[in-house]
């Protein structure tokens, strides 16, 4: 527990008051349902880039990935060179052809419409057990935030774990309650902008204060050569560090494996979704891979500063962003950097609660109960959906675990169940609502065991590769036994595609 400063209770309050202020008057804008679940597909490039970023990394970025480099060195670090290149593939490849397509989808604003839609399912299968999968994962997404702001409110404030788990959930939740899309996205360029910082600061006065790169390779050094080697992972025990395990293959593929979780991750395509225009996307794939090269150069750095510059080793390694921002600032400058943290965390929770709410509202409620709701009435609906999915969430939080631990479930359950689906959706045109079933009943069912099961667990295997081989292969399989869809989905990203069938096409 640190000492609680005047400081850092001023700025959270600031904070709070600010993404408040943001959603209140966003709220007054939100009539329809597209537009607390879209905001009526108006982001500009720099909005939609920064929103799809700072939802995208959460707190684990602060807390989980800061952690696993403080306790294992640069080995950890695969995982930040997967997640750059798949966030460059993902606006590169997915970005156009998913905002193209899902407009042409009857204006869909889930990806359970989209891809009802776009397979022509009549059955209406597609759209029930994607929109469930959608809302199982994200109540776990959910969690990690809120496993992520108790560690926060822990440290900072001295309160219980329990207690503070609960104050985190009461924030997000009246934050997402008022906010819809644009709030959300609003926000999230604030909290994009204050993560950025923070990954910026802290670490260069850190690595000034070691004397410079070569000061802080001296001084990993001296704690052990492990920790410079990304060919192994460093072992942390009773505070101190030693040779750890070698990284095999297996072992490097599967920390690159969270690279291609980014095609099926619903918070992120939803700002895909909800950009202005396709004309958009290269200036925003600038902005957003510039984004994430320097948070996530910045928080391995951080993880190993903190071994360098710490006065005693962490019992948590997953509080160094904390430690590091309390021991070597001043407390207001601490204050706004630790407001990164809070930052972080709710601008992937109160995406990822959008998103699950409108699954609810979107695909059951209006889809099978209630198809002739008004628009005010599907905007309530969802509202109410926020807190449902926030309980549950919370139940879950309670329970407690890793940051990162949970961030890997639900990015591996996401990648498998609709990276492969939406990827093969916007460039085969002869896939079926069938194969697109399989693969996301394959993909979500495969990660699930493979979680729970310690002999598949044990393995040292990521989720997401067995995830992503039993999706495709669900996908073919499958494919056959469904009807091909009359209508073709190629074309120009910029213009509207023709409705063509495939027999004319051919």
């Amino acid at each position: 527990m640190f000492e609680i400063s005047p400081s850092v209770l001023t700025t959270f309050a600031a904070y709070l008051v600010v993404m408040i202020v943001i959603g209140v008057w966003v709220y007054r804008r939100t009539n329809t349902l597209a537009d607390f679940a879209l905001g009526g597909r108006r982001l500009n490039a720099p909005t939609a880039a920064l929103s799809a970023q700072a939802s995208d990394m959460s707190g684990w970025l602060l807390l989980g990935l800061p952690g696993a480099v403080y306790a294992q060195g640069v080995g950890a670090t695969w995982i930040a060179v997967g997640l750059a290149l798949g966030t460059y593939l993902n606006w590169l490849f997915i970005a156009p052809r998913l905002r193209t397509y899902t407009e042409r989808a009857s204006n869909a604003v889930s990806l359970s419409a989209y891809l009802e839609s776009r397979f022509e399912d009549r059955s209406r299968a597609l759209r029930m057990v994607s929109a469930l999968v959608i809302v199982v994962f994200f109540t776990v997404y959910v969690a990690s935030g809120l496993v992520a702001g108790g560690v926060l409110f822990e440290d900072l404030f001295g309160v219980d774990s329990r207690l503070a788990i609960t104050v985190s959930v009461a924030v997000i939740v009246l934050y997402a309650f008022l906010g819809g899309f644009l709030a959300v996205s609003f926000t999230d360029v604030v909290q994009g902008t204050l993560m950025f910082l923070a990954l910026l600061v802290l670490p260069l006065i850190g690595i000034t204060l070691l004397g410079g790169f070569g000061g802080l390779g001296s001084s990993l050094a001296e704690h052990s050569p492990a920790l410079l080697d990304m060919g192994q992972e460093a072992s942390f025990t009773d505070g101190s560090w030693s040779s750890g395990s070698e990284l095999g293959f297996i072992s490097i593929v599967s920390l690159l494996a969270w690279g291609p979780g980014y095609f099926g991750q619903p918070h992120i395509l939803a700002r895909f979704m909800g950009i202005r225009s396709v004309h958009h996307i290269p200036v925003a794939r600038r902005i957003s891979i510039s984004w994430v090269l320097v948070t996530l150069a910045g928080t391995s750095l951080v993880g190993l500063v903190g071994i360098g510059l710490l006065d005693q080793p962490l019992d948590n390694p997953e509080r160094v962003f904390i430690a590091l921002a309390q021991q070597l600032l001043n407390p207001w400058i601490a204050g706004v950097l630790l407001a990164a943290v809070l930052a972080a965390i709710m601008s992937s929770a109160d995406s990822q609660l959008l998103v699950a709410s409108t699954a609810l509202t979107e695909d059951f409620y209006r889809a099978f109960v209630n198809r002739t709701a008004s628009e005010r009435a599907l905007v309530w609906v969802g509202r109410g959906a926020v807190i449902v999915v926030a309980i549950v969430a919370y139940v879950i939080a309670l329970g407690g675990g890793a940051v990162l631990d949970i961030v890997s479930y639900a990015w591996a359950g996401f990648g498998s169940s609709f990276g492969p689906v939406i990827l093969l959706s916007l460039f085969w045109s002869r896939m079926t609502w069938t194969g697109a079933l399989g693969g996301i009943v394959g993909g979500a069912v495969t990660v699930v065991v493979w979680q729970n099961v310690d002999v598949l667990n044990g393995t040292g295997v990521y989720a997401m590769i067995p995830g992503w081989a039993v999706a495709l292969l669900a996908i073919v399989v499958f494919n056959g036994l469904g009807k091909r869809p009359e209508r073709l989905w190629s074309g120009d990203m910029s213009e509207p595609v023709e409705e063509r069938t495939t027999a004319a096409a051919d």
